[in-house]
């Protein structure tokens, strides 16, 4: 029995190691996949198209997808989101506000927070003495959390709009190590004959965390490997640019139908297995259309995340992702529906994401 109950001890030390280290290991230089949860996205009709709405985004979920958006709105408006992803181990949150503040600009604020809560922290199940004490299980949670403020105006010409993001965000491990980090984004929208154009530069003057770890706690599972990662992890994470370019075009079809179609090019600065990649970087598409009845019922569907995947054999197949959305506006309440997962491909289980904007200038008239 005690050789079982030292092999959980082992297996769950060797969790709490992951979880710890997947999250700070390999800094001090620029990361490919760090603050990778503010990759995910929000809102659930921007999800429906695959994310490809760079050019067209114009309400309060702008904060988050090009903040140069915000210049549309009219009044105040909030925005809430929730996802579970891996059968509801991981839980995904966002909470927006935003107004104008005269008819040329805008403001807005935004939280989101990924999280595992509830994970066990076996580290002091069996004591120096070798006595199991189930009581000294406790839980804690690995959580990421963005703040963001955006403002955004009209530029000299009416058409041109310029957004940008300030955003802090802040990791928590438990008791084992926290972090802050600092960043920007910087956002272009043009429209002109039903035509958009937008640029988006994520962490554009890159975006700086910065770890502190417990090294107490630390101790407890860093021999979760026998012999490996005996030192403490560096603890400075540089992120790198992004860029996400868009172009849209609107059709108007009938009296009552509308079609909105959109395409982006999501561009990397490093080799991966995008469908077009090189040592200077990658582009990955993504593709979304959205029809809608009197903007009142819409309709969306997307592709994109289309990615080289090496099999056993070393040779490598093209997968993409599709996505499918449903949207219903009525008295200033938007309500959306999008099957998507977060981004991978194989076999990742699928999500159901709902979100709710609320308009306050329909209650004005």
């Amino acid at each position: 029995m005690f050789v079982i109950y030292n092999l959980v001890l082992v297996k769950n030390r060797f969790l709490l190691f992951f979880v710890v280290f997947t999250a700070m290991t390999n800094a001090q230089s620029f990361r490919n996949y760090s603050n990778e949860f503010l990759n995910i996205g929000v809102d659930a009709a921007a999800l429906g198209m695959s994310k490809a709405v760079v050019a067209t985004t114009n309400n309060v979920n702008s904060t988050y997808w090009n903040p140069a958006g915000l210049v549309g709105i009219e009044d105040y408006q909030g925005s809430l989101m929730h996802a579970s992803y891996f059968a509801g181990i991981a839980n995904y949150n966002h909470a927006a506000f935003a107004m104008p503040i005269n008819k040329e600009s805008a403001l807005g604020i935004s939280v989101i927070r990924f999280g595992v809560d509830d994970i066990l922290n076996t580290t002091e199940l069996i004591d120096n003495d070798g006595n199991i004490d189930f009581n000294r299980i406790s839980l804690f949670s690995a959580a990421d959390y963005a703040f963001n403020v955006s403002y955004a105006r009209n530029l000299i010409f009416k058409d041109v709009k310029f957004g940008v993001n300030a955003k802090v965000v802040r990791r928590i491990i438990g008791d084992f190590a926290s972090s802050w980090g600092f960043g920007f984004d910087a956002g272009i929208q043009f429209e002109r004959n039903n035509w958009h154009f937008g640029l988006m530069v994520r962490d554009i003057t890159t975006t700086f965390n910065t770890w502190a770890i417990n090294e107490t706690e630390f101790d407890k599972i860093k021999n979760a490997i026998p012999g490996q990662n005996q030192e403490l992890p560096e603890t400075t994470e540089l992120t790198k640019p992004k860029i996400q370019l868009g172009v849209a075009k609107e059709w108007r079809i009938g009296r009552f139908f509308n079609l909105l179609s959109e395409v982006n090019l999501n561009v990397r600065f490093e080799q991966t297995n995008d469908i077009f990649s090189s040592e200077l970087g990658s582009i990955d598409p993504a593709i979304g259309f959205q029809l809608d009845y009197d903007r009142l019922v819409y309709l969306r569907l997307g592709v994109g995340n289309f990615q080289y995947q090496t099999e056993f054999d070393n040779s490598k197949n093209l997968t993409l992702q599709p996505n499918f959305g449903l949207g219903f506006n009525y008295r200033g309440i938007q309500v959306d529906y999008a099957l998507t997962n977060i981004g991978s491909v194989g076999n990742a289980l699928f999500s159901n994401i709902f979100s709710i904007t609320f308009d306050y200038s329909f209650f004005r008239r």
